[in-house]
């Protein structure tokens, strides 16, 4: 541990910004092939996702080979591309071609950043909105660059741990600007992003109980408890010597570590009072690395892996909203933690049948700034200032032989075209039909008993949702993250609810019972298995029917195992007809764009498609 009295400098952070490269020089990753490949395959995730949302509508040729979109200044775009479940769309990136004009010849196309040129005006988008989707839109592409310049084989991938394969993740598979990560530079992208793959120390700040508040759960109710957990010794020993140094007691402070981004462009300059009146004070890293996973803000502990992941704010506007921690659902993280915990462990089906791991936001510290939080009417973002939350740790939660992977990372597709699904089922010596009715026996059965049976939905997303599987890489079970953020329960009452405490009940977000299901829908079958379902039909042998087959099965074999619940059903229905579209994209094109607003944006509802699971 370095003294942090060591020089006049030693209280401050660690310098958050590696110094730039003098003379400048191109990284490695920004070559021509790595490019144009992203840009290709970007380009076709766009026409895909565009046309699910009827942000753009294809119009099919003659023959019924192909699909067109004719531009602003007469042009025409032409692809290939197959439908699948929900209505969408998968264009094929080598079958992109662009006609300039009427009378020349269609030569092959790749460029997303000019189809937004040529297309703005059939896209319906202002200038404001244009200039700042070019500049997310380039640097996603970036990201995607670096990404295809360090793949691996999935066999390569299929050995690496939870926390090294979150790092060779690509995004977002639904929304386009998946790495827009507005407010980073290129450094700090180099050393932050989760592709960068870089363990990092952490610095902490201690701030003053009169604008800092604890709270935990369990085992963790006082801040010393958790501590004692997360510090060693010596680090905890420094920290109370900053303090005393400057005539400060540490029994008025509470301890939480800060990014070093947030530090230099946030709490620096905005809770510059705060500092001056010693009310924070900056204190020194501690010894741990800590890798930075796909929410970019939330950081695995990986010199000690049994202490807990951290939370932290990130004021970087990055897939729709800006990464900060909501000071009020911060506060209650540990709450709502604890009251679904005592769900699941006074449910016999959860904690046994289904040996549900629920990753818990088991303490957390939130800091008040003194102007911003008693403004409800200024952006959001600036409610979400500065504050930590503490989760458990996974591997703990693991039994002998188990690893744990990313719903997402099943979506992966290596640089030689195998599907990291492919590479697993070919490990677990199954036939890929048996292996699926696994993973749908893993994931479904946990989130429709919280549906059915308590009134209450997670979204189920590729990075909320964890897959466990067994040492032969079959799924066993599900993990879930995320609570405060991510948990709706019912608007209308159960009894199931009545041991809510108040506090619980007054932070968790409502939705009316018919829109329930819509989390599940969204989350997991249009977010996650309308992409798997196709991989699977390509590299696996199982038609789009089959999977979705398997996967109403599945939920009728958990119906049918608990009839008394049949009028929750009903109330709850995953089979109905139609479901309501939710668009992710068409809010950032068109809902709200750029512009700050006082409450976080949701997602664009857009008429209806046809639900796959109806009549599987």
């Amino acid at each position: 541990m370095p003294n942090p009295l060591a020089t006049p400098d030693s209280e401050h952070p660690a310098a958050p910004h590696s110094p730039p490269h003098f003379p400048p020089r191109t990284p490695p990753e920004l070559n021509r092939g790595a490019w144009d490949r992203a840009a290709r395959r970007l380009l076709a995730k766009m026409l895909g996702e565009f046309a699910y949302e009827e942000i753009v509508e294809p119009v099919q040729t003659p023959d019924g080979d192909r699909w067109t979109l004719a531009l602003d200044d007469g042009g025409t775009l032409s692809f290939r591309a197959r439908r699948g479940a929900y209505g969408s769309w998968f264009a094929d990136p080598q079958s992109i071609t662009l006609r300039e004009r009427a009378d020349g010849e269609a030569d092959a196309f790749g460029d997303p950043l000019r189809f937004l040129v040529l297309a703005r005006r059939l896209l319906r988008l202002d200038g404001a909105t244009l200039g700042h989707l070019i500049r997310e839109l380039t640097v996603t592409l970036s990201a995607d660059a670096r990404l295809d310049h360090t793949a691996v084989t999935a066999e390569r991938l299929a050995d690496l741990d939870y926390a090294e394969l979150e790092g060779h993740q690509t995004g977002h598979p639904w929304l386009v600007l998946n790495k827009g990560r507005l407010g980073f530079s290129g450094t700090d992208t180099a050393r932050w992003a989760p592709e960068a793959r870089t363990p990092q120390r952490l610095p902490w700040i201690a701030a003053h109980t009169s604008i800092a508040a604890y709270r935990g759960t369990g085992a963790l109710t006082k801040a010393e408890l958790l501590y004692s957990r997360e510090l060693d010794p010596p680090t905890r020993a420094a920290f109370d010597q900053v303090l005393r140094a400057r005539g400060l007691d540490p029994r008025g402070y509470l301890y939480l570590p800060v990014h070093p981004w947030q530090w230099d462009e946030i709490v620096h300059p905005l809770f510059a009072e705060a500092l001056a009146r010693g009310t924070i004070v900056p204190l020194p890293a501690d010894d741990d690395l800590r890798l930075p996973q796909q929410s970019i803000r939330t950081f695995l502990n990986t010199s000690r892996p049994d202490r807990h992941t951290v939370k932290l704010p990130l004021s970087v506007l990055n897939t729709l909203v800006w990464r900060g921690l909501p000071t009020e659902r911060t506060l209650a993280a540990p709450a709502v933690t604890a009251w679904v915990h005592a769900l699941r462990d006074a449910d016999p089906y959860l904690s046994d049948g289904c040996g549900v791991i629920l990753l818990g936001e088991i303490a957390s510290v939130t800091v008040t700034h003194p102007v911003y939080d008693a403004l409800p009417e200024v952006p959001y973002q600036y409610r979400e200032l500065l504050g930590a939350i503490w989760r458990e740790p996974l591997p703990s939660r693991l039994a002998a032989g188990e690893r744990a992977r990313t719903l997402a990372s099943l979506l992966h597709t290596d640089p030689h075209g195998r599907a990291f699904t492919a590479e697993l089922v070919a490990r677990s010596g199954l036939a890929p039909d048996v292996w699926l009715r696994h993973l749908f026996a893993a994931l479904l059965p946990p989130l429709l008993h919280f549906l059915y049976r308590y009134g209450t939905v997670f979204s189920p997303h590729g990075e909320n949702a964890i897959v466990v599987f067994d040492e032969r890489d079959v799924p066993v079970r599900l993990a879930v993250k995320d609570f405060v953020d991510d948990v709706n329960v019912s608007a209308e009452p159960l009894p199931e609810h009545e041991s809510m405490p108040d506090d619980v009940r007054e932070i968790l977000l409502t939705e009316p019972p018919s829109f329930l299901p819509q989390f599940i829908h969204s989350g997991l079958f249009v977010g996650v298995f309308r992409y798997l379902a196709p991989l699977c039909e390509e590299q696996l042998g199982v038609p789009e029917s089959a999977f979705w087959s398997l996967v109403r099965a599945e939920i009728l074999r958990y119906q049918a195992r608990f009839p008394e619940l049949k009028e929750r059903f009903e109330i709850f229905d995953l089979l109905t007809p139609r479901i309501d579209r939710l668009c992710l994209n068409r809010n950032r094109l068109h809902l709200d764009g750029y512009r700050d607003r006082p409450t976080r944006p949701h997602a664009a509802v857009h008429g209806t498609v046809p639900n796959p699971l109806h009549q599987a």
